[in-house]
């Protein structure tokens, strides 16, 4: 067995396999000279938006932007509560600090690391006796599960609020029969090289299936445009995704089914190798992962030591997250639901995540299993 190091994501084997179509779409860019919302961003939209069924696809600069944006479309200002998790990147409750509004974090289950419904219900009952006005729920698909959405839905409905799924690990994955990018009254994902869905560089997108909001974002995407780009008739950004990155992203989503597929075979394998010296990924009844990552929990005094071990025998390894949002120093000082987000808390100190990518071959995978099972020994 080879002892050369292995890639976390291995984004030079996708290339092998159609980094040639990958250059044709970027030479007729550079050809046609339209590097700005040109003719691939709408052919790009229209096959991301019937790949996952939802009416419309405004593409976006990356995948904060994309969360951004419906938040100003739905005029989230100072006073407003948005509930989001706290174990999760920070681009989900920057976005609603960036609008003065406030991110009232709540905790996540042990087993799925998704929203705790119980717990956002505290959040709710926490912003209205702090004197906000509840508006938002962003629940983010973590690892590239989605949500358990029949559960948060009804606490959305019963409140009043509007919910954002936060897809920037889970696009190409499926909540019972409805696939990612049709949760929620819109949907952000991100494409970021690392994401299953990447390009070459930062990108991202929204989904919809209401026009008034599709329009809007449109608007808001360049400087909030009216009849064009020199009729301003709202505050705006520069979120234009570039035309090179859509060529990209054209030929990836070709793949990105199969790779799906793949990912959630490496996944099985892992799991089944395993499950008998540490908690793995759980995934709901009828749910489909993307698979962003493979995390599983080990003993948080083990984690360093077991992280050392495996840097030594060429396998990297990444902890998401070290610490939960509602702990660092930007964010502290915003309200949480119950008693302190525990879980957020104990997960961070506990997850690991290992080797993910379609093209991890049984070998690797062995190889991943069998330093990991060592390391987790040396360690205990």
């Amino acid at each position: 067995m080879s002892d050369a190091p292995i890639a976390f994501i291995d984004l030079a084997a996708q290339r092998a396999r159609i980094g040639a179509a990958i250059d044709e779409g970027l030479l007729r860019v550079a050809h046609h000279g339209q590097y700005i919302l040109g003719p691939e961003v709408k052919t790009l939209e229209a096959d991301l938006a019937a790949f996952c069924g939802a009416k419309d696809c405004i593409t976006v600069s990356n995948g904060t932007v994309a969360l951004a944006m419906p938040l100003m479309a739905k005029g989230i200002r100072p006073g407003d509560a948005v509930f989001c998790p706290s174990f999760t990147f920070a681009a989900t409750a920057e976005v609603v600090a960036w609008l003065g509004a406030v991110p009232v974090f709540v905790d996540v289950l042990p087993d799925t690391f998704n929203m705790d419904p119980a717990s956002l219900e505290q959040g709710i009952a926490k912003a209205k006796a702090d004197g906000l006005k509840p508006k938002c729920v962003i629940s983010v698909d973590l690892f590239g599960q989605p949500a358990d959405y029949d559960a948060i839905e009804p606490i959305v409905a019963k409140h009043g609020l509007w919910l954002m799924s936060d897809a920037a690990q889970s696009f190409g994955g499926s909540h019972l029969a409805r696939k990612v990018g049709t949760i929620g009254h819109v949907t952000a994902t991100s494409f970021f090289p690392s994401k299953p869905l990447g390009c070459y560089g930062d990108g991202g997108a929204i989904f919809t299936d209401d026009a008034e909001m599709a329009a809007l974002l449109r608007s808001l995407r360049v400087h909030g445009q009216g009849t064009d780009k020199y009729d301003n008739v709202r505050i705006g950004v520069n979120g234009r995704l570039d035309t090179m990155q859509a060529a990209v992203l054209i030929e990836k989503l070709k793949i990105l089914g199969d790779e799906v597929v793949a990912r959630d075979a490496v996944a099985k394998r892992y799991s089944e190798h395993l499950k008998d010296t540490v908690p793995v990924p759980s995934i709901l009844p009828g749910f489909v992962s993307a698979w962003a990552q493979y995390t599983v929990l080990v003993p948080a005094e083990a984690r360093a030591a077991i992280i050392t071990v495996m840097k030594a025998e060429g396998i990297p390894t990444m902890v998401y997250y070290p610490k939960p949002l509602h702990l660092q120093t930007a964010y502290r000082h915003f309200p949480l639901a119950g008693n302190g987000l525990p879980v957020s808390e104990r997960l961070a100190n506990e997850v690991l995540s290992l080797p993910m990518h379609p093209y991890l071959d049984e070998a690797t995978q062995d190889r991943v299993v069998d330093t990991f099972r060592r390391a987790l020994k040396a360690a205990a």
